[in-house]
């Protein structure tokens, strides 16, 4: 059996705001000014009549109240414990008809928040991300910044079968990690995935009151027709505001789960974005567990780098790093590099610019014979 295995930094697999999305400017301020409007006025410790008038005028004009996935509200206010005495206000009638109560008398009256609704991914820059992984059609799909799983659930059935009209992939699997920009890593898979273990709790030897991994370093267990294959994605310390010696831990700690990993499967594999070019300590220390890098196997004939315009081994982030029962099963190495508009690199029709590109990373993969 044939399975792809692939890697990509989506850069992009984040929900935007509703209010973002309108073309219109005047109508994008007029949201945004009414967003903090509320917010303001939802701080006041006593709302006076006319608070407790502007936060309904408000709540019913942006339809603040509505959970509707297919057609989000600009603004949503977020009451986590509704009810008479525990909520901010209530609603009568339906629809263009719903009006809404305020019974809150003040800020500590209530439990919740005010937000700015998140719109579904259509975007030109999330299809031609889609485009990317479709194009490489991975049969297990490492994918670095992704905002939360049900963004990557929405990528796989509204973009990937929706818009692409490509099939979905049935499985897929998110933990959120450490970085509060809500950037994490994800799976996606058509083989099933039995388990996972994160290690967002590893702390920093030289920084024990600090998280070792800037992301995590989850170990996906995916079930295949004979031995399980344990895949440990990655996205190590970026070099914006560099620490390399923390790249080196967390490169250190990663060889580490590797061979543990080993003693529950030879098939064990590390893949992702580690931030550092092949002759940096981090990719030595992970080399020296005998991992082998697919970029280097004999078939891979392609650019030598995997971000920006991949021209040298300096633009070289991003890993696929096989053990050697893996390495000798490789049969082919991919780079889908069209999502990029860079310099020297033929991008896709669909990618004009920076601002539309899929990403700045390249989609990498293997095909091994399992």
């Amino acid at each position: 059996m044939t399975v792809r295995i692939g890697t990509f930094n989506t850069e992009n697999l984040f929900r935007r705001p509703t209010a973002f999305r309108l073309a219109d400017p005047a109508k994008r301020e007029e949201v945004l000014g009414d967003f903090a409007q509320l917010v303001g006025l939802l701080d006041h410790a006593v709302y006076t009549d006319q608070d407790k008038q502007e936060i309904a005028r408000i709540v019913e004009k942006h339809r603040a109240y509505d959970i509707d996935p297919k057609n989000p509200p600009p603004i949503y206010v977020n009451q986590s414990r509704p009810g008479k005495d525990s909520g901010l206000f209530k609603t009568t009638g339906t629809g263009k008809n719903t009006r809404v109560e305020v019974t809150a008398k003040g800020r500590a009256a209530w439990s919740g928040w005010a937000e700015l609704g998140q719109d579904d991914l259509d975007l030109d820059v999330v299809r031609n991300t889609g485009r990317v992984v479709s194009e490489v059609d991975a049969d297990i799909l490492l994918t670095a910044e992704v905002e939360d799983r049900l963004t990557l659930e929405r990528f796989n059935t509204q973009v990937l079968a929706g818009a692409l009209g490509r099939r979905p992939y049935p499985y897929n699997l998110l933990i959120d990690g450490n970085d509060p920009r809500g950037i994490d890593i994800g799976i996606l898979s058509r083989h099933p995935i039995t388990s996972v273990r994160s290690h967002i709790f590893d702390t920093d030897p030289e920084r024990p009151e600090d998280r070792l991994f800037s992301r995590d370093c989850p170990e996906f267990e995916i079930r295949l027709d004979g031995t399980p294959l344990v895949i440990l994605g990655n996205h190590l310390k970026s070099k914006f505001h560099d620490d390399p010696e923390l790249r080196l831990a967390q490169a250190k700690r990663v060889a580490e789960i590797y061979r543990a990993a080993l003693e529950r499967s030879p098939h064990v594999m590390v893949a992702g974005d580690l931030n550092d070019d092949p002759d940096s300590e981090a990719a030595a220390v992970l080399r020296d567990t005998g991992l082998r890098d697919v970029m280097s196997h004999h078939s891979y004939r392609g650019v030598p780098g995997t971000h920006g315009e991949c021209r040298s081994e300096r633009d070289k982030l991003d890993y696929l790093l096989l053990p050697p029962p893996l390495w000798q099963e490789v049969q082919h190495v991919g780079l889908e590099t069209r999502g990029i508009f860079a310099d020297g690199i033929k991008s896709f029709d669909t990618v004009t610019s920076k601002t539309n590109a899929a990403s700045d990373h390249a989609a990498l993969y293997v095909d091994l014979d399992l």
